[in-house]
């Protein structure tokens, strides 16, 4: 991984962080920039980026308070989400994070190849968003 790819990977990251980027358009730099997929693990606050090769970049995210619960609830989930794709008022990205969180999200895998989020329940419990449009 070269240091350009590292450098789109931080920027991406922290602009979802301060919602200077919407998802397609961090999609969309990543994508640019040769990655197929990315991990965000809300447990241990990491986002791993990776490219076809193999080659992964891990960097620290944010950590919040919010304890990832138990039980996974997929309508919690699909509403956090949707407000995402929507840019409800008053959505930010670390709001959205809390959300998941508390719906039982331990993190998610979003894959640009698939066109698709899978997100992973502690309880081994998953649930798919496909990429609209």
């Amino acid at each position: 991984m070269n240091q350009r790819q590292q450098a789109v990977a931080r920027q991406c990251l922290g602009a979802a962080e301060d919602n200077s980027l919407t998802f397609p358009e961090i999609v969309g730099r990543l994508i640019e920039a040769g990655f197929d997929s990315y991990w965000v693990d809300f447990r241990r606050g990491t986002a791993t980026y990776y490219l076809p090769d193999g080659a992964a970049l891990d960097l620290p995210a944010h950590r919040s308070e919010v304890a990832v619960a138990a039980a996974f609830d997929t309508p919690a989930l699909q509403a956090a989400v949707r407000d995402a794709q929507a840019l409800a008022p008053g959505y930010t990205y670390r709001g959205f994070c809390d959300r998941a969180k508390a719906a039982g999200c331990a993190g998610y895998l979003v894959s640009f190849g698939g066109r698709r989020a899978l997100y992973l329940g502690r309880d081994g419990a998953t649930h798919t968003e496909y990429f609209p449009g």
